[in-house]
């Protein structure tokens, strides 16, 4: 579990394909020494296990269809990464509960400056759309952010200086696409709303 508070911007060291997937090197200012082999991390909102590490990187493999359902595939050596490490018992909840598996990718529709800070407008693929709601929580690229509005497929967010500047949001271009994870919340009450049963007649 993560709470989408980035803790570090790695850079994608190497990439490698392996016989069924593809493997990332990833140079990171975290304590090495203090992360075990197996250790979940946030990558851009996406939870990847770490094989491998050395002097100040450390190794994942991809599967296939992460790489299809994720914004992976577009990674380049040398591209920077939002990081964050797996939430202990006790840590401080900054953002709100986030899984690390992407629900989905948008699509970048504008960027405004507004003071210090900078609107945006994403697209969100359908039918996922139905489960963002203004006010709600939703993970953007690993980042837990407020929704401020929603039409149709598109919502709105406001991101503040600090979090432009300490995460890899402040890089993002009319066009980009993004790592989607919405609201845990949101996505089990779509599923119980899915099973539940209709009322009898008799019963309304």
């Amino acid at each position: 579990m993560f709470t989408g508070i980035v803790t570090d911007i790695g850079r994608v060291r190497s990439i490698r394909e392996t016989n069924r997937d593809r493997r990332f090197e990833i140079e990171t200012a975290y304590d090495l020494d203090s992360i075990d082999l197996g250790a979940s991390i946030s990558h851009s909102g996406c939870c990847l296990t770490v094989v491998e590490k050395g002097e100040g990187w450390f190794a994942v493999e991809v599967s296939g269809e992460t790489l299809a359902l994720t914004t992976l595939d577009h990674w380049r050596e040398g591209g920077r990464v939002n990081l964050e490490r797996a939430a202990r018992l006790g840590d401080e909840m900054g953002g709100h509960i986030v899984s690390g598996h992407v629900d989905g990718v948008g699509t970048v529709l504008s960027i405004t400056p507004e003071g210090g800070s900078h609107r945006l407008k994403i697209r969100a693929p359908r039918p996922l759309h139905r489960l963002i709601a203004p006010k709600g929580s939703i993970a953007v690229e690993g980042v837990s952010l407020t929704v401020n509005e929603v039409e149709d497929d598109v919502f709105g967010l406001n991101i503040i200086p600090h979090t432009w500047d300490a995460t890899t949001l402040g890089a993002l271009e009319v066009g980009s696409q993004v790592n989607l994870e919405i609201d845990m919340l949101a996505r089990y009450l779509a599923r119980w709303q899915d099973t539940e049963p209709q009322a009898s007649k008799d019963e309304r």
